[in-house]
């Protein structure tokens, strides 16, 4: 396929404004921040020792912030797999401990339409009770799946 009939093919993306919806990720147990642990080296106790974030002065162990980060993509790839997170930056307001969940959401800010289009998407993680404990930006790149030729 040549790049202009590739081009011709694809539609503009996502319009400013578009809303990404919601994914309950969760709740997050001790058996899975402990594999998220082995696979990433983050074997920090706060996050799997019960009495060590009792004396933190938590309620329970919080949910690695990498793990939750990592939800993100699979929001993405369940609205727009021809998109993927090229980008991020976020900022945590308050923890997520063993037992609860988040719900993703996002919305697009800013699209730039054509071939070599970009987002510049607005994500949210909430806990179940509404309160926002992540608050991110991320740019999208499209796919070139189609340009492989």
């Amino acid at each position: 396929m040549t790049r202009a009939i590739a081009e011709a093919n694809r539609d503009d993306g996502p319009a400013a404004g578009e809303i990404i919806q919601p994914k309950k990720f969760g709740p997050f147990t001790y058996d899975a921040l402990a594999h998220y642990a082995a696979a990433s080296g983050d074997d920090n106790p706060l996050h799997l020792d019960r009495e060590a974030a009792a004396s933190a002065g938590l309620d329970g162990s919080p949910v690695h912030g990498m793990l939750m980060l990592s939800c993100f993509e699979s929001l993405l790839m369940s609205w727009r797999q021809d998109f993927f997170i090229a980008k991020f930056s976020a900022k945590f307001l308050q923890p997520v401990l063993v037992g609860q969940s988040i719900i993703l959401a996002g919305r697009v800010l800013r699209s730039l339409p054509g071939l070599d289009a970009g987002l510049l998407l607005r994500l949210t993680a909430r806990n179940e009770e509404g309160g926002l404990v992540i608050l991110a930006e991320a740019t999208a790149a499209r796919r070139d799946n189609d340009l492989r030729t």
